[in-house]
């Protein structure tokens, strides 16, 4: 019987590795790296955060997908989305001949088109299950590139649906992993979930807990959290019990707060013999954001003058990472080393957190005289795209790297 179903790879990774090699090393990185993440050049100091870049997830999911390319390229491949979050990367496996699937604006993606004898990639984000069965019903080859950290969320909120417990989400309710991981209740019937972006909506949801006189009326907290729950979410009926879980990429310290507050607000409307039947929480953070994030933080004990986050904008890791560095120093988020201009000395960045948050161009963001730069990049961008923007950066102060 022919395999439709992988997981764990196609056995060509040796293949492909050089391939990966030449498209996504950097030398230059690799130089400040062994230098003790710092290196001079004159009285410009670049400084890398000790963690950044690929993640093992993220490696993974691109290997996978090159090695899809090279075992079957005489058969039509569909990719689900984008494999990450890196336009960079995103490109090349157009390039390389996958065709990328987009869902409408009800995140429905529309499958039709496919036939048993192709090949579809599942992204590192994973899917929903309702388009899982449709692909396997299908009967197309599947390479599933679903990160490990993501399943471990899967399982948690499956075993919260299973024991009755609402999963509440810290996540964006419109974000591929958050869309796929509510849709584990859907294993178990009267399975529900509830996705907050943030403590202020999380706030919402204790206050119609406790019932406080600021709390939303049934009607209003149905409204606000229409889009962000499951059909036919009673807040009356499946705020009693909660088990709290996270879209793995969201700022660590803020998912950890909001499931202490809740668990608190919890204790407060049930009382502390009975939390346990009311309450659960585990610690579903990737431990490869973690560790990004914690890089930043270490950096931050002395900050650079200026910090450079590379990344998507529409990655949520590197969002969070530009997030954490604002509070500290003077931070541009750029897509790539192209929003660096040696010519004009601009400099092109996303200024906030907001995912609709338009681009704008700062001029001589560069100071003359003595300067540090701090970098880091989301788990989503490349050493390639990192190295092309130190030597950005080194070609607008006048300076060139030996080797890029």
């Amino acid at each position: 019987m022919t395999q439709t179903y992988f997981r764990r790879g196609l056995g060509l990774k040796r293949e492909v590795e050089p391939i990966l090699a030449a498209e996504y090393h950097s030398g230059l990185v690799d130089r400040i790296r062994g230098d003790g993440f710092s290196h001079d050049w004159g009285d410009l100091t670049i400084r890398l955060a000790r963690d950044f870049g690929f993640c093992y997830g993220v490696d993974r999911a691109v290997d996978y997908a090159y090695q899809t390319a090279h075992k079957f390229p005489d058969r039509r491949i569909y990719l689900v989305g984008e494999i990450i979050h890196n336009p960079h990367v995103n490109r090349r496996l157009s390039d390389s001949g996958i065709t990328f699937l987009y869902p409408d604006e009800t995140g429905t993606f529309d499958f039709s088109d496919i036939e048993p004898d192709d090949v579809v990639i599942l992204p590192a984000f994973g899917v929903t299950m309702a388009d899982f069965s449709q692909l396997r019903e299908i009967g197309c080859i599947l390479i599933d590139t679903t990160c490990g950290s993501v399943l471990n969320v899967w399982k948690r909120v499956d075993l919260y649906a299973k024991d009755g417990f609402t999963a509440l989400i810290h996540g964006k309710y419109f974000h591929e992993e958050t869309r796929a991981t509510a849709s584990q209740v859907n294993r178990h019937e009267g399975g529900r979930y509830i996705v907050v972006r943030d403590m202020a909506e999380a706030e919402l949801i204790m206050a119609y807990v406790e019932g406080g006189a600021d709390a939303l009326s049934h009607g209003a907290f149905i409204e606000h959290f229409r889009a962000k729950s499951s059909p036919g979410f009673d807040p009356d009926r499946d705020l009693e019990r909660i088990g709290v879980a996270n879209q793995t990429t969201m700022l660590a310290s803020e998912s950890l707060a909001i499931a202490a507050a809740v668990g608190r607000s919890l204790e407060r409307r049930w009382g502390t013999d009975a939390i346990d039947a009311h309450f659960r929480s585990f610690d579903t953070i990737c431990s490869a954001t973690q560790e990004r994030q914690d890089a930043v933080i270490e950096m931050m004990n002395e900050p650079p003058d200026i910090m450079v986050v590379i990344g998507g904008y529409n990655s949520s890791n590197t969002n969070h990472l530009a997030h954490l560095c604002r509070e500290y120093t003077t931070t541009y988020h750029i897509s790539d080393a192209s929003c660096i201009d040696p010519g004009t000395g601009a400099i092109r960045h996303k200024p906030e957190l907001a995912a609709d948050a338009s681009e704008v161009t700062t001029g001589d963001w560069l100071p003359d005289g003595p300067v540090s730069i701090g970098l880091t990049a989301g788990a989503s961008t490349p050493n390639n795209k990192i190295g092309e923007t130190i030597a950005r950066i080194l070609e607008t102060r006048d300076g060139r790297p030996d080797s890029a």
